[in-house]
């Protein structure tokens, strides 16, 4: 499941699943009607509790196909309640059920992810809808329907934009730094389970603070993002550039060894005229994120020194 980590989704799944368990039972409880399917809610209200109980307490350890999975399947036994349904008011009333699943896809998911789960959410309930024997609710069905979509899109793209305000600095447009340590800390672990390359490197700009104070912080600003943008065009898809600092960078370079490192680094000093300086560091099996970041600054800290250019 493509999901922006830190995001409490099987959390948040969890709890769907246990209140549709509990509206079951309390819809085999009281029926509305004397051909309800009481036997379907009380096994589906079971289906729910036990679920929503494993989904919470598993948390994190479920690996993203289970939860895509378990999403789909809430879909899909809503669509079974539309089929079973005993009446048409029965089957409109799943609305909340559909919107509660649409919008938890929109808040959790990535948009394109979130939109293939409306759609999956959709064709299941409007097939289980078309099955069921009441029948004249369908310009109620298109416009729960339409609902539906248009909510999820809408908390989509709303919470796309909360997610690139959080994760990116504002002036150049890159990561920030909490985003940069918590997407390159994955990269770390990845890199430490399978025994590939991994470089980090940190970019100091030299004599910075004189282009504000000569120039003004305008200029200053406007350098930032000219360099960053020439950086990111040379960079790979899977690199990653933060800003970690006033004048300071940092970049993951995922299976990337130290002479790759420095052949993407010069290509990098060809973008700008502007000097900067480089530390960099390549992942050994006993790092952690601090350690390789260390060794990084102590590696930017001799070069400095000694004046070399970051290739």
């Amino acid at each position: 499941m493509d999901r922006p980590r830190g995001a409490p989704a099987e959390m948040l799944l969890g709890a769907l699943y246990l209140v549709s368990g509990v509206l079951c039972f309390a819809g085999a409880a009281w029926p509305m009607h004397p051909e309800s399917p009481v036997r379907l809610l009380w096994a589906l209200g079971c289906v729910g509790m036990v679920g929503g109980a494993a989904i919470a307490l598993l948390g994190r350890k479920l690996p993203a196909w289970a939860v895509d999975g378990a999403l789909v399947a809430l879909s899909a036994l809503i669509g079974v309640l539309a089929w079973r349904s005993a009446t048409a008011v029965g089957i409109v009333g799943l609305g909340p059920a559909m919107i509660a699943v649409g919008l938890y896809a929109a808040h959790v998911l990535r948009l394109a992810a979130a939109r293939a789960h409306a759609a999956v959410l959709v064709v299941a309930t409007s097939i289980g809808a078309a099955a069921a024997a009441p029948s004249d609710f369908a310009p109620t069905w298109l416009t729960l329907v339409v609902t539906v979509v248009a909510l999820t899109e809408a908390q989509g793209r709303l919470a796309r934009r909360l997610r690139n305000a959080a994760d990116t600095d504002p002036l150049t447009g890159v990561a920030n730094r909490r985003s940069w340590e918590a997407e390159t800390s994955r990269h770390l672990a990845r890199a430490l389970r399978v025994g590939e390359p991994m470089s980090v490197a940190i970019l100091d700009l030299d004599d910075f603070k004189l282009v504000n104070d000569r120039d003004g912080h305008g200029a200053g600003d406007a350098l930032l993002r000219e360099l960053t943008a020439g950086w990111a065009d040379r960079l790979r898809h899977a690199d990653l550039l933060g800003r970690y600092g006033g004048d300071e960078f940092v970049l993951c370079l995922p299976a990337t060894d130290e002479q790759g490192a420095h052949e993407l680094l010069d290509r990098l000093e060809e973008s700008h005229p502007f000097r900067w300086s480089v530390g960099l560091a390549t992942v050994v099996p006993s790092d952690t994120l601090a350690t390789v970041l260390a060794r990084a600054d102590e590696d930017l800290y001799l070069r400095k020194r000694a004046g070399r250019s970051p290739g």
